[in-house]
């Protein structure tokens, strides 16, 4: 199914606590003071997009395929500049689950060079199985936050459990930081980010089934939103 927006281009934040600092405890560090200062984020590649029921493949080389359980604003009108509080939220059209797949294996060499992540990523990244308005969802936001419940199982089984509301940074402050010196465009997606819990890496593979593998099926959930199912397939080129 196809994605349900043209999208422009994807800034993906790194906007929930939780994530961050389970995901450095695993690997002895403590959390850098710099990510309290600025609410960070990569590029990814708006031309991988999928939709809702489309298969997802590991990238050439990689075998330790996640998925990301992330909320997603889209950028309905042109915006440039904006300030960190409610008035930010004019220009979002509505909101939409995100599936920010990553290759773990690729991505370890990519960011121990200090830049990227790149292959890691831009291979496949999902949106769906809908947008919605913003108008829509407007008795869950508050303090800059949308209060929705967050689950990604695979296979059935659920993995994550989470809510959008515990996101460190706000709505307001990603569209800030996103529109300084820049202009955001109608189909521009920002992504929330990785909530708690909601990836196998944090997770560890050793506390689930493992990295994803063919004939897996991830089902992302958000309320009020819908829920997001990808299958995983082989690599095209191994078939």
């Amino acid at each position: 199914m196809p994605a349900p927006v043209p999208v422009a281009s994807i800034r993906d934040f790194y906007a929930f606590e939780q994530h961050v600092k389970t995901c450095r405890s695993h690997r002895g560090l403590a959390m850098l003071p710099q990510w309290y200062e600025v609410p960070v984020f990569y590029f990814s590649n708006p031309t991988a997009v999928i939709g809702d029921g489309d298969p997802v493949w590991a990238p050439q080389g990689s075998m330790a395929l996640d998925y990301e359980l992330e909320l997603a604003c889209v950028i309905g009108s042109k915006a440039r500049d904006l300030p960190p509080d409610d008035l930010a939220m004019s220009c979002v059209a509505g909101f939409t689950i995100m599936n920010d797949w990553s290759a773990r294996d690729l991505q370890r060499v990519e960011m121990a060079v200090g830049l990227g992540p790149s292959k890691s990523k831009d291979f496949a990244t999902s949106l769906g199985p809908r947008v919605v308005p913003f108008g829509e969802l407007k008795n869950a936001y508050r303090d800059g936050r949308l209060h929705l419940e967050m689950v990604a199982r695979v296979n059935g089984k659920e993995y994550s459990r989470g809510n959008s509301g515990s996101m460190h940074w706000t709505w307001p402050q990603l569209l800030a930081h996103a529109s300084r010196d820049a202009e955001l465009q109608p189909g521009d997606v920002l992504g929330s980010g990785t909530v708690g819990t909601g990836c196998i890496l944090e997770l560890t593979p050793e506390a689930v089934d493992g990295w994803l593998k063919p004939g897996d099926v991830v089902e992302l959930e958000i309320e009020g939103i819908g829920r997001l199912r990808n299958p995983v397939v082989q690599h095209p080129a191994s078939r």
